[in-house]
């Protein structure tokens, strides 16, 4: 008999209620969704979906009221080592330059100087900062200092990327630069990685796979893959496959019945 591998996220029949004066609200509900090693998944769906609760119960941040989450078939007790997230707002040290921001987790780590400058500079190179490495964040564009993040994040190696919407601030064509940049750095360096987006053409973009989400109560709705090639260049976002996939996933997310069980 073929042994499977274990899932690098499994969440396991996951609710999440929380209390209120007149009436509980289920944030989530029976909530179940494996992810492999160094697969790169989206989760979009409408505002009140869950989304971020999830994130959250899966970075240690918050208890499900109900099921578990485990990552690397260890369940989730709190915040740890192995998980980096990444925030819409930049959460930078405005004090501290753009390499001394990236080394922060490391020093934290008491990693030794030498090699923590190294580790820094990698994934400076790695976001295209190595002329910034010097730079204060108020000297930064949005977009460089999302880059900055990431570079933090990957630092302390992380296995799993926890990434709540990074772009959402971002103009249209930064926020196109920025997943380009992300696409590269995960296609060097792979982690696993669960993106929350409200956009569309973003989650198809950089998916692996498209984990829809409705609300009332916040569940599943489908699972959608993108067998689209990498690099996901411009001709891929021209392509009609890409059109395809994304009009799949529009109808998945704005053409929901709310009252439907989950999938």
């Amino acid at each position: 008999m073929t042994t499977l591998p274990t899932p690098k996220i499994s969440v396991q029949d996951v609710s999440r209620v929380y209390p209120l004066k007149d009436d509980d609200f289920v944030a989530l509900d029976h909530v179940s969704l494996d992810v492999g090693d160094n697969e790169f998944i989206t989760v979009v769906g409408p505002s009140g979906c869950g989304k971020s609760t999830l994130m959250n119960i899966l970075a240690g941040l918050e208890t499900p009221s109900g099921g578990g989450a485990f990552v690397d078939g260890v369940p989730v007790r709190g915040p740890g080592p192995d998980r980096g997230m990444i925030f819409q707002q930049y959460a930078l040290f405005p004090w501290l330059t753009v390499r001394k921001n990236v080394e922060f987790g490391l020093r934290v780590a008491k990693v030794p100087a030498a090699e923590r400058r190294e580790r820094a500079e990698h994934y400076i190179r790695l976001v295209g900062l190595e002329q910034f490495a010097d730079a204060l964040p108020k000297m930064l564009s949005g977009g460089m200092k999302q880059r900055c993040a990431i570079a933090r994040a990957y630092a302390v190696n992380p296995s799993l990327l926890l990434m709540d919407e990074p772009f959402g601030a971002l103009d249209a064509l930064t926020r196109v630069r920025l997943q380009e940049q992300l696409l590269d750095t995960w296609n060097q360096d792979k982690r696993t990685v669960m993106f929350i987006t409200h956009d569309v053409d973003e989650a198809v973009i950089l998916a692996n796979r498209v984990v829809v989400m409705a609300a009332r109560p916040g569940r599943i709705h489908e699972v959608i893959d993108v067998d689209l090639p990498y690099p996901r260049d411009e001709s891929v976002r021209l392509s009609p496959e890409f059109a395809e996939l994304r009009n799949r996933v529009w109808r998945a997310v704005y053409h929901q019945n709310p009252t439907a069980p989950a999938v």
